[in-house]
This record gives structure tokens, sequence and C-alpha cells, in this order.
């Protein structure tokens, strides 16, 4: 079925920044829109800052006055719910609340036509849940946008145990049709973005509970060699930690307690204190007038280097040495076990342990574990952690030839699979089991990911990238060290490492 045709009717309920998003991009993609909200003028207001928008976009040479007056000219608000009878598409944006949210979709069925597609932009709330009760639930479908509605090209399309596929079908193309980016997903807790993006957040926060390193740091190594765009901190900070906490509890809850969606007692604690990040003025970071952002920690030596020596294949690790090369290292190679030896230091990429006990296990003396980046052709900074015997020299050899490589490395203390390395394993792991448990396609959870929150690399293909044998190891290596479940690896991912199938098939 195809999109929605132009002239199609499209109300939004909700008056907010999101609804009067919404109803931004329909009135754009060329819809008739209807824009209501519950509080007198609420609508009317909306639309008068949408065509504000509209009006910078003009000024920056963004958009033709005439298409500004098009598009304001399309969008309609109203202050009777009853003035929606003639819709094609309801989507509501109203208070995330399952019972309001019932409520308003029993008022509209009784009001649209049988064929109206009823669209519920909700975040985490049960598409099955939300259309029970209804006569027609097989009308009800998610349809959630990302914020800000206009700029992100992300759109989940969520069906509900009811939901018809032709609904489904037809709400996918219209998507299409207003230039997002659909993907499909069933109504699971945190469906696809909400549910994979956990570990971003858990893992930082435990890192930070377990003295790794301080805020900054932890936030600068996601960036400046995860590659992405904002450290968990950072992020959470944005968004809002009552917000972003109240998400976790959600899936949590909704998970029976599964422990890899457990809260932080961290977050927790500047929720209760009403540190909530921006909006506050305070998060892990202050935002008071003048305040300064902390400054990342980094190791520095005195050390002279000019050679080291690759033992074996490197694997992940291999365009470290090439960027050693380029940078005027000496390179030589012998076989071995996958290790960079120079001076007194063995450097090895990480591979879930702690690096004292890969030290006793493996035999190596003087032993510092380089974490994962996403590109070492390209990464400005890297982190290591060294085994309990290592010696001051050792440590500084291994700094000065990273180094060399022009990268600023930032120490954490010996914690199992460092920062970037068990941050992108976790992601992968979760990814991996919402394929398995059929949430959404592997093409589009990795799209998800990369479109709704900025991922530099889905996590499936970033799993196949590193090798799925290595990212299982990894897991397996992290629920040794803790002892947990929240570590245990996908089952989806022991079956394709075994069978040597692909992710992405």
């Amino acid at each position: 079925m195809g999109a929605l045709d132009n002239n199609a009717l499209v109300a939004v309920i909700g008056a907010g920044a999101m609804g009067a998003g919404i109803a931004q991009v329909a009135a754009q993609a060329g819809h008739p829109v209807k824009l209501y909200d519950n509080r007198p003028g609420a609508a009317a207001q909306a639309v008068a800052g949408i065509d504000r928008q509209l009006g910078r976009l003009v000024e920056k040479g963004r958009l033709q006055p005439e298409a500004r007056e098009a598009i304001t000219a399309r969008l309609q608000p109203v202050e009777a719910i009853e003035a929606l009878t003639d819709a094609c598409l309801v989507i509501e944006a109203i208070v995330e609340n399952l019972q309001v949210k019932q409520a308003l979709l029993l008022q509209l069925e009784t009001l649209c036509a049988p064929h109206c597609i009823l669209a519920s932009n909700t975040s985490s709330l049960s598409i099955t849940s939300l259309a029970a009760g209804l006569q027609r639930p097989q009308q009800v479908v998610g349809m959630h946008f990302f914020n800000p509605a206009p700029l992100m090209a992300l759109v989940e399309i969520v069906r509900g145990l009811a939901t018809a596929p032709a609904v489904a079908a037809q709400l996918y193309e219209t998507a299409k049709a207003w230039g997002k980016q659909p993907v499909q997903t069933r109504s699971t807790p945190g469906f696809i973005v909400n549910r994979v993006a956990r570990p971003f957040y858990a893992e930082s926060l435990r890192l930070l509970q377990e003295g790794a390193a301080d805020c900054a740091t932890l936030d600068a190594l996601l960036r400046d060699a995860g590659g992405f765009r904002m450290g968990a901190f950072e992020l959470t900070d944005l968004i809002g930690h009552d917000v972003n906490y109240a998400v976790t509890c959600s899936v949590f809850d909704a998970f029976y307690g599964d422990f890899r969606f457990q809260p932080s007692l961290v977050q927790k604690e500047l929720v209760d204190a009403g540190r909530l990040g921006r909006k506050s003025g305070q998060g892990f970071y202050s935002y008071a007038e003048g305040a300064q952002r902390p400054h990342a920690d980094e190791l520095q030596s005195q050390a002279t280097v000019e050679c080291c020596v690759v033992e074996g294949n490197l694997g992940v690790l291999q365009p470290l040495a090439e960027r050693l090369r380029d940078n005027g290292v000496a390179v030589s190679e012998r076989a071995g076990l996958g290790l960079i030896q120079v001076g007194d230091a063995t450097l090895a990429l990480s591979d879930g342990r702690l690096a004292s006990q890969r030290a006793r296990e493996d035999g190596l003396r003087n032993l510092v574990l380089v974490d994962l980046a996403l590109d070492y052709r390209s990464a400005s900074r890297i982190a290591v952690s060294w085994s309990a015997d290592t010696t001051s020299l050792a440590r500084d050899q291994a700094v000065a030839l990273l180094q060399r490589a022009g990268l600023r490395v930032s120490a954490i203390a010996d914690l199992p699979g460092l920062v970037v390395l068990r941050t992108v394993a976790m992601l992968a792991n979760e990814a991996a089991d919402a394929l398995l448990q059929g949430v959404g396609s592997a093409a589009d959870i990795d799209l998800a990911m990369c479109a709704g929150v900025n991922y530099p690399l889905g996590p499936l293909a970033w799993a196949e990238q590193l090798g799925l044998g290595y990212t299982l190891r990894v897991l397996e290596n992290l629920q040794r060290s803790y002892g947990e479940s929240r570590y245990r690896p996908s089952l989806l991912l022991r079956r394709c490492d075994a069978q040597g199938a692909r992710l992405h098939e």
C-alpha cells in the first residue's frame, strides 16, 4: 500500500514541542493539517511558533518565502476535538500516560471514520495496550518521532498485536514520503532505540561508579575514540536525568527486572537532588553562567620511542601499527600472539579481561591494554589500563608510543573491557537480542541507532566489523569478571559465531 495522498487531512493532538514539530513535518510534506490541544489557545500559539521557525529558515536562505506562506496556510489550529472528524490520520503527542492515551483513542474512534489511522507518538508505551478495548484495534499503530521532529530523520513504525499489516505499511510509506527514514518494529519495551541504547548510558554510569575515571574523561573517550557525537554524561545532561532515568526504569520494569537494564544509583541520586542536567543548571556538569567544562585527564610521557615490534596478527588493532609507521616509528614484525612490544612494555587490545588477570593468565609482563577505537587511523584519543606489576618505565614507554601515533592517552582504572570496547560490545549484544526476538530487522536496527541517536556505526555492523568471535569473547570475559547475567552473551551471537553466519543476511 502506498503513502497517504497529499490531500489527505492529518490531525495532530498535542501542541507541545513534539506535536508542533510533527504538524510542521506533515504540512511541509503538503498535507492539510489540523492541530488540536485541550489548552485554550495552545494550538494557535504553536502554529505561530512554527511560522516563526519557517521565517528563520527563509532568513537563512533555506526556504523560499512563498513556501513558508504555503506551509503556514496548510496549518489550521482548532479548539474542539470534534473538528478532527474528517482526518485520515490522527497522530497523538500528548502526555506519556497509558490511561490518558487510551481514553483519547476511545474518543477518537467514535469521532473519526472507520478508515482513519490512529497513530501514537509514544516512546515507550505498548501499542497493544493502547489499542486494547477499541472496536478497531487494527487501525492503531505507533509512529514514534524523535525530537526535534523537523530535523531528526528517524521514525519508528510500531506494530501492536492487532495492528493491520496494511495500516503499518501505509504509515511506513507515508513517513518515507515525508522525507523521513522509517523503521518497522514490534511493540516491545523501548521499541528499537530506547531498548538498544540502554547500555550506552549504563556502562558509563557503572564505570563512573567503579572509579574508572571522571565524567569528562569517559565522555571524551566515547567521542574521540568511539566516534560517538556525545559522551553518555553530556548526553544525559542534555536529555534530562528525570527523563532518562524514567525510561531506564520503565524498560527495566517491563523486562521484569532483567539486570541488563538495571537503573543506576548514581543517576538516581542526581534525580533525587534535582540535578536534572542543562534544564536545572546542574547535572554531571555545571551549566551556571561562566562555568568551565572540566578537561579530560591526559597522560604525558617523557620517554623517547623510535621503534616497536609487532608480534603476530594485531587484528582490529592493525591500523595502529600502520599509523605508527606513518608517523616515523620503525615497526618490525615477528611471529607471536598479536602484541606490540616497545621497550619493557607489552601492548595488547583488550579482550574484556582485567589487565592484571590477563597478565597472569597469559604470562605477560608489563602489560598495557589498549581500548577499542572506531578507527585507529583517525581517532584522536585512546584509553589504556595496565596490570598491577607494570613498571612506571614500561607505562611511560607505552604512552610515548601511542603519543608518537598522534594520540592523546587517557588512563582508566584496571576494569574489564575499558570504555569504548565494553560499551560497543554491550550495544551489539542488546541489538543481537532484539534481532533474535524479532523486534526489527538487522538493517532497521542499525538504521534506527544511526538515524535516531547518531551512532557512528550500527551496533550489529560494528560487531561484524570487529568479528563476532571477538565480540562474543569480550562479553564472555565481562560476564566472567562480574559474575552477572547483565553481561550474558546473546544466543544469536553464539549461534552465528558457531555457524560462521552473519547478523546482516
